[in-house]
């Protein structure tokens, strides 16, 4: 992880990330036939760019208040098999990639929460290692739901 001089370039450097999700989830959605799980994508882009606004708003204002709650992890994201990003790829492999990024994202802002002395913000990244977290549970239990259900 590159290291960081500031507040406001962990701040940038976490917006960044947040885009890139947006991309990510749009480009997945894009791929999608089926409307529900096109849906789904849309959602959970619309959802990191919350996040992105989320954090401008701490960057702009200085505004650190976010709740931090516990998360339910199935650990399903563990046991699978990454795949590739393709454009014929089929929905559970959507899913298995989603929930790698999500937990990507959750050991990125932990690691983040760890890097900085002000408590303020080390509470804002926990808070969205919680996020993460619970996008990578909702991924799973569609997995679950989806995938292993015929198993």
């Amino acid at each position: 992880m590159q290291a960081f001089s500031s507040v406001n370039e962990i701040l940038d450097f976490a917006m960044q990330s947040e885009q890139e999700a947006v991309d990510f989830y749009t480009s997945l959605a894009a791929k999608m036939q089926n409307k529900e799980m096109k849906e789904t994508f849309i959602q959970f882009a619309k959802e990191e760019v919350g996040h992105k606004a989320r954090l401008q708003k701490i960057k702009d204002e200085g505004l650190f208040d976010m709740e931090i709650e516990r998360v339910n992890d199935l650990k399903i994201a563990d046991y699978v098999v990454r795949t590739k990003n393709t454009e014929e790829m089929e929905y559970r492999d959507a899913l298995v990639l989603a929930m790698k990024r999500e937990k990507a994202a959750f050991k990125l802002y932990t690691k983040l929460s760890e890097r900085v002395d002000n408590p303020e913000l080390k509470r804002v990244f926990e808070a969205l290692a919680v996020e993460e977290s619970k996008h990578k549970l909702r991924f799973e239990i569609e997995y679950d739901d989806y995938v292993m259900r015929d198993n």
